[in-house]
């Protein structure tokens, strides 16, 4: 009985369920990315620039054996997911330092015990 407990106390922490949570939501953002890619960027900004190249289709970009059509297209979803990301950390980063009040000053009572320090002083 002892190990189930400590497995259900495991499991059930906080930081082992925002874990499942960010890696669920992660794979679901990937697909995103995914598409916005393939279907948005790729489209309406490389096509332009494939045709001109006389290549219409980024993963059919291939030198001998050597695919890298598909790696540009990998580097491409990567530079989306970076950008994308460091603009949300930054965004909850503002936030986060706008939540953050001044310090207070010196309570009531610190007060007067700098007052009485600094009459000891004199």
């Amino acid at each position: 009985m002892g190990l189930i407990k400590e497995f259900k106390d495991f499991a059930l922490k906080g930081n082992v369920v925002d874990l499942a949570v960010a890696v669920i939501i992660g794979g679901a953002f990937g697909a995103i990315v995914s598409s916005l890619v393939d279907d948005v960027i790729t489209p309406l900004l490389l096509n332009p620039a494939l045709k001109a190249a006389h290549a219409e289709n980024i993963d059919s970009l291939t030198w001998g054996a050597v695919k890298y059509g598909k790696f540009l297209a990998s580097i491409i979803k990567f530079i989306v997911i970076a950008i994308v990301l460091f603009a949300l950390i930054k965004a909850a980063n503002s936030t986060k330092k706008k939540e953050e009040a001044a310090p207070a000053g010196p309570s009531s009572t610190d007060a007067l015990l700098i007052e009485i320090r600094d009459a000891l002083k004199k």
